[in-house]
């Protein structure tokens, strides 16, 4: 089985970074911004009750952009999942997480979404707490991870739980 997810998000949110860690385990503090949309691909396997799916998550990773335009569009078109990603150090990355599941739900109604709340080691520069993070995950009936590309924390388990999700779905 095979399912196409995207990345969303305002610029240096780590997208990129997150998608890495979780694709080839690595992090690089380099930031280099994300034109248009990088495509990658990781295997997963989805624990059942009869026996293990094997997912192939198809990793949409779009440049971060405020406006909605037909070219983001086709981009997302086709997609069963996405993670929308914001900075706990940039309060408002924040702010526009509804913003990109209504974008994203317009072209992908019945798609799952879940939110990473990124950067979670730096909690010496945090300007995002839990309970705001949380506030936009039940507006949005859906969850949220507190992660960091950089240490790999909870990162495994967004896409895993993500894909369990697209699995039932089906």
């Amino acid at each position: 089985m095979q399912k196409k997810i995207c990345l969303l998000g305002d610029f240096a949110v780590g997208k990129t970074s997150l998608v890495r860690r979780f694709v080839y385990d690595l992090f690089d503090d380099q930031y280099i911004s994300t034109i248009g949309v990088k495509v990658s691909r990781k295997t997963l396997w989805i624990p059942r009750a009869d026996a293990p799916i094997e997912l192939t998550l198809m990793v949409w990773d779009l440049a971060g952009s405020e406006e909605f335009n037909t070219v983001r569009a086709s981009y997302l078109r086709g997609a069963a999942g996405a993670v929308i990603v914001c900075d706990l150090t940039r309060a408002e990355t924040l702010e526009g997480i509804e913003a990109y599941a209504a974008d994203f739900w317009s072209v992908n109604p019945r798609a799952r979404v879940l939110i990473a709340a990124n950067k979670c080691d730096l909690t010496d520069h945090f300007e995002v707490n839990t309970p705001q993070i949380a506030h936009v995950a039940a507006r949005l009936q859906t969850d949220y991870y507190l992660t960091s590309a950089r240490a790999g924390d909870q990162v495994e388990t967004l896409f895993q739980h993500l894909g369990q999700a697209l699995v039932e779905a089906c």
